[in-house]
């Protein structure tokens, strides 16, 4: 089985419109929390937030995909998406937090995390557009 497959029956932690979803997977030691998505090669995460963030970032820029990106490289959409979506990207890196974030970006942590409630408040609106004019 490669990374992009889901082991049958597991879990969806939460489903999305337009077949995006996130699959809990769970052994004796950990649970982690995969992002799929039809033209995304898949993203696990250790925490359920660090997954719906993510998700949330792949409907605010319409979608991406971190192929070629090396394994500190940023996708172009990413970047180009401004500051606030770039520092909720940042977020769901494994060894990154809001300090880091901010100290890099050069705010304070608690704007960090109204960059990440922007991206959220966004990609929520454009799920419920895409319900509501059934384009799903």
């Amino acid at each position: 089985m490669t990374e992009s497959e889901t082991v049958p029956g597991s879990p969806v932690h939460r489903e999305y419109v337009m077949d995006v979803r996130i699959v809990e997977s769970a052994d004796d030691e950990s649970t982690t929390y995969r992002f799929e998505a039809p033209t995304h090669e898949g993203c696990t995460f250790d925490d359920p937030e660090t997954a719906e963030l993510y998700a949330d970032i792949y409907f605010d820029v319409n979608g991406f995909d971190e192929v070629g990106t090396g394994q500190r490289g940023v996708p172009p959409v990413i970047i180009q998406a401004g500051r606030d979506t770039l520092a909720a990207y940042f977020l769901t890196q494994s060894t990154v937090d809001e300090q880091w974030v901010g100290s890099f970006m050069g705010v304070q942590p608690g704007k960090v995390i109204r960059y990440a409630s922007r991206v959220q408040d966004r990609a929520e609106n454009i799920r419920t557009r895409i319900k509501e004019q059934d384009l799903s």
